[in-house]
């Protein structure tokens, strides 16, 4: 998926500036009621040493499954373009649906369904009639990442297996982008950053590195050298 993730922020940062097989994730046990773990906050959205826009977020419980929000305003050449997101997912992070509307020069929203290995987008763009596409991957377990819903990397650093370690690869959908793809994470151990130890994670694709820092289960930063850009935590 070398295209995928980094059109993914290429996207990301062009507003705010203007499947293949992976390794299964640790199965789930009577004691371990789920992978997520709620989460809420704001990500500051910074390139070049400049914040061109901001994501609010919520991860929490919902009637037995899981809902993931996200709220973007990215700053263009065009004016504030608004993002939102709602990932809905089953307790082991396979997903179940996912919504993203965008409002700024133009409007446009999708509906993505997951039934098994197949995922059903609805495409929906201001001045066009709606169409349907469908991907078929080897797994249930899809992580979706898509444009400036930055949230959606906490969901992937919870999938990871930490006591396993080593690299991993996930099948990715980014809907936006309606294009499906693979993502490697890999543990880069503990840092010290600013005097607090940070947990890191690499996720890789054939032409970009994105570095992920958690403190516990909280995502925190993430950073996209080649990009100039970073996220955080407010």
């Amino acid at each position: 998926m070398s295209r995928v993730a980094k059109r993914a922020f290429q996207v990301a940062l062009a507003l705010a500036c203007g499947a293949t097989f992976f390794g299964a994730p640790k199965p789930l046990d009577s004691k371990t009621p789920s992978m997520l773990a709620p989460d809420k906050g704001t990500f500051r959205i910074v390139v070049n040493g400049q914040q061109m826009g901001k994501e609010d977020f919520e991860i929490s419980p919902n009637n037995g499954n899981w809902v993931a929000r996200g709220n973007s305003e990215i700053q263009t050449s065009d004016g504030v373009t608004r993002v939102s997101g709602i990932l809905q997912l089953h307790a082991d992070g396979t997903p179940v649906s996912y919504e993203w509307s965008t409002e700024g020069a133009k409007k446009a929203g999708a509906t993505v369904t997951f039934s098994g290995t197949v995922a059903t987008a609805e495409l929906r763009l201001q001045g066009a009639r709606p169409f349907t596409q469908q991907f078929t991957f080897t797994s249930p377990q899809i992580v979706v990442l898509d444009n400036n819903m930055y949230n959606q990397y906490a969901v992937l650093a919870r999938l990871y297996d930490w006591e396993k370690k080593g690299a991993q690869t996930f099948s990715v959908l980014v809907p936006q982008e309606l294009t499906p793809g693979s993502i490697t994470v890999e543990s880069a151990g503990s840092q010290d950053i600013n005097g607090k130890k940070l947990e890191e994670l690499t996720a890789k694709t054939e032409d970009l590195e994105v570095d992920l820092f958690l403190d516990g289960p909280r995502l925190v930063r993430i950073v996209a050298p080649s990009s100039n850009a970073e996220i955080s935590r407010e």
